[in-house]
């Protein structure tokens, strides 16, 4: 059950954090969306590993180093709290102007930059997180905000830049994303992770 909460807690936060820096006007979204997800890492890295992305919990449990039995429990508690920190959103932002991203002119680009930088969000974790080499490290949080903030300055305008399927449900309650668009981040974020677990995998063959 710690794991769980703690999964809750951390993808709370950070949905939270995306909503109200969107939706509040906040001058740069990326840096405080970047910053809340370094600092939960952090807190909850040596209880559950800190995830607080279903793409990543994929990834991890391909590379090793999550159970299959922990793997479902792990995205539901996910999810759930992209939905709980929505409704947060809506409560604490009642008036905010909300316009969902229209991504159907562009559906192509939208899967390549999300599969990419949620490829690249899955790389770092498993470099930094679960690689023999880094054990111990005290980087790990730092790397892992800073790709989840370099992802959305870079794409963020061609994908929305969720790169997590749990904060795609969580932008799509709160009206950011169009449910006619979840598929979108679905596919493509839980690709991208499949794809970076392979890669690592080949890379380091003997990191097991």
């Amino acid at each position: 059950m710690p794991k769980y909460l703690t999964e809750f807690i951390g993808t709370f936060f950070l949905v939270l954090t995306i909503g109200c820096s969107v939706l509040g006007g906040a001058t740069l979204p990326p840096l405080a969306i970047g910053a809340v997800l370094m600092v939960m890492v952090y807190a909850g890295g040596h209880v559950s590993g800190a995830h607080y992305n279903p793409a990543v919990t994929l990834a991890v449990t391909m590379r090793g180093r999550c159970s299959p039995s922990d793997a479902i429990p792990y995205i539901g508690a996910q999810i759930a709290g992209a939905i709980a920190a929505a409704l947060a959103v809506k409560f604490l932002l009642p008036g905010a102007e909300i316009k969902a991203m229209d991504l159907s002119k562009s559906v192509p680009q939208a899967l390549v930059a999300e599969a990419l930088y949620t490829f690249a969000l899955a790389y770092v974790v498993l470099n930094v997180a679960t690689a023999k080499a880094n054990a111990n490290n005290h980087f790990y949080g730092l790397a892992i905000g800073f790709t989840v903030v370099a992802a959305a300055f870079s794409v963020g305008g061609i994908s929305g830049g969720a790169f997590n399927p749990a904060v795609a449900v969580g932008i799509s309650v709160i009206g950011l994303a169009s449910w006619a668009n979840i598929w979108i981040y679905l596919l493509a974020d839980f690709a991208g992770a499949a794809a970076a677990a392979t890669v690592f995998m080949i890379i380091n063959p003997t990191d097991k």
